[in-house]
């Protein structure tokens, strides 16, 4: 929480760039990267993805791969409280997540989830070495 008594800077400011940052920021900002955070590594054969996705089990998270985007949701079964009245409900009951990839092979995307990590391999697509090829002249 902010402390809008202590100029920073000494500047008269400071108390209103904080009360204009914490009424919009929830809205635009915060929700939008708490979601789901990704590391993205590369090694010499995949590249490797480290998406958080806590509070969901195994069986509630799942994978697709078309088009060149890679998508990850986890949505919970039972996250429907009809009879609960929230004052503030923070925890998602449903996320999702889209990531470019390019063409990679289906078959060969590895995905590991544990302790709300999901582990992504995704092997990198062979290039194609160009064959020599001598031409004849007339």
């Amino acid at each position: 929480m902010t402390n809008y008594l202590i100029k920073r800077n000494n500047s008269t400011f400071d108390a209103l760039d904080d009360a204009f940052n914490s009424l919009f920021k929830p809205m635009f900002f915060e929700e939008r990267y708490n979601v789901m955070k990704t590391d993205i590594r590369e090694s010499d054969k995949s590249y490797l993805m480290d998406v958080e996705i806590p509070g969901f089990d195994k069986k509630d998270v799942s994978l697709a791969l078309e088009k060149g985007y890679l998508t990850v949701s986890a949505e919970k079964k039972d996250c429907s409280d009809k009879n609960e009245v929230y004052l503030r409900r923070e925890r998602s009951c449903r996320v999702s997540r889209t990531y470019y990839v390019g063409d990679v092979n289906k078959d060969l995307v590895k995905a590991k989830y544990e302790n709300g990590v999901l582990q992504i391999e995704i092997p990198k697509k062979e290039k194609d070495i160009p064959v020599s090829h001598s031409i004849a002249i007339e």
